[in-house]
C-alpha cells in the first residue's frame, strides 16, 4: 500500500467515525439520560430525581457558613485550662509534625478572650458573645469534634462544601437539589445569599454544581436592589418580547439536543424556562418589606441592605416557598488578630453579636411555624483555630488572634432530625486537637444526606469512567447525633 493510498485509508476511517459519532449521539444521550434520571421527572427541570433510600427527617436545609472560621475557643468550646497556661510558651508538643498558615516559630499561648456560662437544662457552655443563642441550646446539637485536613482557607472551603479539596466536585448543595428535586417549579431548588462584603476565598465554586446539569447550580440571590442579577427584561423589552425570544432560542436549543443528544441542552432549555418564570416569583419571595414589624424587631433587619439578618429572615421565606437547600455565606470571621478588625475583642466580636441575634430568630421563626422539625439548620465553618496566639505582627502585637487549626472545631445544628440538648465528641483540654468521637467533614456531610433521606454511598453520578458521591469513598453517618 502507497503513502497516498494509507493516508486515503485513515481520512476514510476517521470519516466513518465522525459520523457513527455524530448520527448515533442523540440514541446514546438519550439513554444515558434516561439512564441517570430513571425516567422519574420534577416540575422544575423536567430532569428527575434518584428516589429517597430510607424516610426522610428533614425536607429542606438551610446551610450557614461563617466564611473565614470562628474560634471555637470564644465561642461553644470553653477550655478552663487554657486560662492557666495563657501567655507561655507553647509547649514542643503543639508544634511538632503541625502545619500552620503563619505562625512562625514559637508562639505564647492564648487564653479565653471571653467569659462563658452554662445554659439550658443541658448545662450547655456558650460564651457571652452569644446571649440569644443561648437561650436555645436545648434546641441545638453541637458536634464539638469536627476535623479536617487542609488548613487554607480555599481548599478547606471546598473539602467542606464538596468533598474535595480541588476544584470541579458539585456542592453538597447541589447534591440535595439533584436528590430532592424542587417543591416549586417557580424557584430553583438551591439558591445562596451573601453578607460580609466578599465571596468566601473559594469563590463561586463553593456553590457549584461541579460534572452535574448546571440546573443544579447555586442561584445567588440579595435581599436588595435586584435580587437575581440579569434576570430582569432590560429596558425598552417586554415580556411578550422576552417570551417569543426564549421560544425561539428554545427550538433552536431543542434541535441541538434532537442531533447531539447533550443532556445540557435539554439543561439550558429547563434554565431559560426557569428564567422566565422567576421574574414574577423571585420578586415576591424576596420581599421581606412585607413581613410584619414585630418579625423584623426579632431578626434586627436592616430595610435596603445587603446584611446578615436580612439574610436570614430571607432565608426562613424562601424555604416557606419550596426552595430545597438555602446556603448563607458571611464573610469576614478570619481571626488573626493582626489588626482591631481581626482581633478576638474587637471587630470578630462585633460580628459575633450581629449574627447571634439573627441566627436565634431564624431557629425560633421556624418553630413557631412548625417548620424547625422538617428544616434542618446548619452551621459551622472551613476549620476551627489554634489555642496559641498568632505570632505574624510581633510580639508587641496588642490585638488578640489565632491561626488556622484544622484538627478541632465546633459545628451545630438544629431541627430536622437532629439530637436538640446534645454536646457531641470533645477536643483534648486546649481546645486543640479532636479526641473524643471524631467527626471528619466527610461524615458530617454523610450525616446531612442521611436525615435527608440518603444513602451517601448510593447517592452518585456517573463520570469520567465511574461513579461520584460527595464523599467519595469517604464518610460514615454519625449516629449519635441523630434524634
Amino acid at each position: 500500500m502507497t503513502h497516498a493510498d494509507l493516508l486515503h485509508r485513515q481520512s476514510v476511517e476517521l470519516a466513518t467515525r465522525r459520523f457513527f459519532l455524530k448520527t448515533s449521539m442523540a440514541c446514546v444521550g438519550g439513554m444515558a439520560f434516561s439512564t441517570l434520571f430513571g425516567g422519574r421527572t420534577f416540575a422544575a427541570t423536567g430532569a428527575a430525581v434518584p428516589a429517597l433510600h430510607h424516610p426522610a427527617k428533614a425536607k429542606r436545609v438551610i446551610y450557614v457558613h461563617l466564611a473565614g472560621a470562628p474560634s471555637q475557643l470564644e465561642t461553644f468550646d470553653y477550655k478552663p485550662e487554657l486560662h492557666k497556661l495563657d501567655g507561655q510558651q507553647c509547649p514542643d508538643s503543639f508544634l511538632k509534625g503541625k502545619r500552620f498558615a503563619f505562625i512562625k516559630g514559637v508562639p505564647k499561648m492564648l487564653g479565653p478572650q471571653v467569659q462563658f456560662a452554662q445554659h439550658g437544662q443541658t448545662g450547655s457552655w456558650v460564651s457571652a458573645d452569644y446571649p440569644e443563642l443561648a437561650k436555645l441550646t436545648d434546641k441545638m446539637c453541637f458536634v464539638k469534634s469536627m476535623w479536617t485536613e487542609q488548613f487554607n482557607h480555599a481548599p478547606a472551603q471546598l473539602m467542606l462544601e464538596t468533598g474535595s479539596q480541588l476544584k470541579g466536585r458539585p456542592c453538597l448543595g447541589a447534591w440535595a437539589f439533584y436528590g430532592l428535586g424542587t417543591e416549586n417549579k417557580d424557584l430553583p431548588g438551591f439558591m445562596v445569599l451573601t453578607s460580609g462584603g466578599k465571596n468566601p476565598d473559594a469563590g463561586k465554586t463553593v456553590w457549584g454544581s461541579g460534572f452535574l446539569p448546571s440546573i443544579y447550580q447555586g442561584v445567588q440571590c440579595q435581599g436588595h436592589g435586584e435580587p437575581i442579577l440579569f434576570a430582569e427584561n432590560p429596558d425598552g423589552v417586554t415580556r411578550d418580547e422576552r417570551r417569543a425570544t426564549i421560544d425561539a432560542i428554545n427550538e433552536l436549543n431543542q434541535k441541538t439536543a434532537a442531533e447531539f443528544g447533550d443532556p445540557e441542552t435539554v439543561t439550558r432549555i429547563s434554565q431559560y424556562e426557569l428564567a422566565f418564570r422567576m421574574q414574577t416569583s423571585v420578586p415576591d419571595a424576596t420581599n421581606v418589606a412585607g413581613e410584619p414589624a414585630h418579625i423584623h424587631e426579632m431578626y434586627g433587619t436592616e430595610q435596603g441592605k445587603n446584611s446578615f439578618a436580612n439574610n436570614c429572615l430571607l432565608a426562613r421565606r424562601l424555604c416557606e416557598r419550596g426552595v430545597r437547600f438555602v446556603q448563607l455565606y458571611d464573610w469576614g470571621w478570619d481571626a488573626h488578630g493582626d489588626n482591631e478588625g481581626t482581633s478576638l475583642t474587637g471587630g470578630i466580636r462585633r460580628k459575633a453579636k450581629a449574627t447571634d441575634k439573627a441566627l436565634a430568630a431564624l431557629l425560633q421563626d421556624l418553630d413557631q411555624r412548625g417548620m424547625l422539625q422538617d428544616t434542618l439548620v446548619v452551621c459551622g465553618a472551613e476549620f476551627g483555630r489554634t489555642p496559641m496566639k498568632e505570632n505574624r505582627s510581633g510580639s508587641d502585637n496588642p490585638f488578640a488572634g489565632r491561626d488556622h487549626s484544622p484538627g478541632g472545631f465546633t459545628v451545630w445544628l438544629a431541627g430536622g432530625g437532629a439530637k436538640p440538648g446534645l454536646s457531641y465528641g470533645e477536643t483534648d483540654e486546649f481546645g486543640y486537637q479532636a479526641v473524643v468521637n471524631k467527626v471528619h467533614v466527610h461524615d458530617l456531610n454523610a450525616t446531612i444526606l442521611h436525615l435527608l433521606g440518603f444513602d451517601h454511598t448510593k447517592l452518585t453520578f456517573f463520570f469520567q469512567g465511574r461513579n461520584y458521591r460527595l464523599t467519595d469513598v469517604h464518610g460514615e453517618v454519625v449516629k449519635g447525633i441523630l434524634a
